[in-house]
This record gives C-alpha cells, sequence and structure tokens, in this order.
C-alpha cells in the first residue's frame, strides 16, 4: 500500500487512466479487425470507409498518449498498404 500522499494519488489515477487507454486501443483494434475482413472478403467501398475509421481511430489513441505516434503511423501504413495490395492487384488480374 502506498505511504506518500503523491503516490496514493497516484494509486487512484492509474486505473481510470488505464481504462481511458484500453478503450482507445481496443477500439482502434476493433476497426483495424473489420477493415482487415472486409478486405478480405474483397468489399472495396465497406473497406475503405473502415480502413478510414481505423486511421482516425489510431491517430486518436496516438493523440490521447494511449500508443505511440511512430505505432499508430506505423499500423496506419500496414493497413493502407494491405488494402492497396487487395484491391490493385484484382485490379491489374481483371
Amino acid at each position: 500500500m502506498a505511504n506518500m500522499a503523491s503516490a496514493k494519488k497516484r494509486a487512484r489515477q492509474n486505473p481510470k487512466l488505464y481504462a481511458r487507454n484500453r478503450w482507445y486501443r481496443g477500439r482502434a483494434r476493433t476497426f483495424i479487425k473489420r477493415a482487415r475482413a472486409l478486405m478480405e472478403a474483397g468489399e472495396k467501398d465497406e473497406a475503405q470507409t473502415m480502413m478510414q475509421m481505423a486511421c482516425r481511430a489510431l491517430d486518436m489513441a496516438a493523440q490521447k498518449g494511449a500508443i505511440h505516434d511512430n505505432n499508430a503511423s506505423r499500423r496506419k501504413s500496414r493497413l493502407m498498404k494491405l488494402f492497396n495490395k487487395s484491391f490493385n492487384e484484382a485490379a491489374v488480374e481483371a
């Protein structure tokens, strides 16, 4: 148990901060999973909309400090690469 006032306050704050960060990270992960599923299903318009929502959620998580800025950028980059690979190859083959 914390003894100093500052340690007690930090112990009170930690659960709130953890819950808030978890919400932002979980929301971003959910949108990413949905976008990937739509890409695999071949639904371009829905996948693009979901990808935009995922990018917005990642930016928000980075802005709030739930994830690092570079982490958000890396995830967005990988998602965009997958999107382009999924639909540009299909256009070339057709």
